[in-house]
C-alpha cells in the first residue's frame, strides 16, 4: 500500500511514494529502472519513493567480494556505486528519479544536496549529525561517544536521471550488518536512532523528510541553485 503527497514540493511535478509494507529489493529495482527509463522519455514525473525492503545484501559497482564476510541473506548486485550495503526492516530508504538534466548535470552537487537533506531531517529529531571527508555516508556520535555511520548514500545517473538513493537506520536489527563490511569501511560502527533512545516511526521520518525537502530540492534546481558547498 502506497500514499501519495497530496500536492507537488515546490510547484515541482514530483510524485511521493510512501510505502507501508516491505518492498522486496528486486522488484524496487525493476519499477525504479523502468521509471528511470519514463522520465528520461519525457513520460513520466519525477520521483521520490520512501520505503523498508526485507532483509537483503546490496552490491555497488565497486563492491570487494572480501568484504561479504556472511551471506545470511539475498545478495543482489544493485548497478548504483559503492559498496556492499545492508537493507532491512526499521531501515527507511529513500530513492530518487530525478532528472538532473534540468537540474544542473552536477553529481557531486546532487550528493552533497542529499546528505544536506538527511542531516537536516536527523536535525529535527535533535541529533547531530555531519558529513565526513574520504567517508561516504551520514555520520553521528554513537552512545559510547565513538563516531558512527547513521545513513548510507549511493546512487546512479543514467541519462542524466538519478536511481537510488540514501537510507537512513532508524531502528533495524544491528546484527545484520555483521554480515558485511559496511560500504568498506571496516573501522569505524553503525548506530540507529533507537540505539540513541530515540523512537521515531517511519511515518514521523517521512514527515520529516517532506518537511525539509525544499531546501533539498532548491539546493539541485537550475542555474539558479544553491551552492553545493
Amino acid at each position: 500500500m502506497a500514499s501519495t503527497a497530496p500536492a507537488p514540493v515546490s510547484g515541482l511535478p514530483i510524485e511521493w511514494r510512501r510505502e507501508v509494507a516491505q518492498v522486496p529489493y528486486a522488484q524496487a529495482l525493476a519499477d525504479m529502472e523502468a521509471r528511470n527509463a519514463a522520465v528520461a522519455a519525457g513520460e513520466a514525473a519525477e520521483l521520490i519513493w520512501l520505503l523498508e525492503h526485507p532483509p537483503v545484501y546490496t552490491a555497488g559497482t565497486s563492491a570487494n567480494p572480501a568484504e561479504l564476510v556472511d551471506p545470511r541473506f539475498e545478495v543482489v548486485e544493485a548497478g548504483r556505486g559503492g559498496r556492499y550495503t545492508y537493507h532491512g526492516p526499521g531501515q527507511r530508504v529513500g530513492y530518487l528519479v530525478l532528472d538532473l538534466g534540468k537540474r544542473g548535470r552536477d553529481v557531486r552537487c546532487f550528493v552533497h544536496a542529499i546528505e544536506g537533506w538527511v542531516i537536516a531531517a536527523l536535525a529535527s529529531f535533535g541529533v547531530e549529525s555531519w558529513r565526513a571527508e574520504g567517508r561516504v555516508g551520514i555520520w553521528t556520535r554513537d552512545v559510547d561517544g565513538s563516531e558512527a555511520k547513521i545513513g548510507a548514500i549511493g546512487v546512479r545517473v543514467r541519462r542524466w536521471v538519478t536511481m537510488h538513493g540514501f537510507s537512513v537506520n532508524l531502528d533495524p536489527d544491528l546484527s545484520h550488518f555483521g554480515g558485511i563490511v559496511p560500504c568498506g569501511i571496516a573501522e569505524y560502527g553503525v548506530t540507529s536512532l533507537a540505539r540513541l533512545g530515540l523512537n521515531v516511526s517511519a511515518g514521523q521520518w517521512d514527515a520529516a523528510l517532506i518537511a525539509a525537502s525544499d531546501d533539498f530540492l532548491d539546493a539541485l534546481g537550475g542555474p539558479a541553485r544553491k551552492a553545493c558547498g
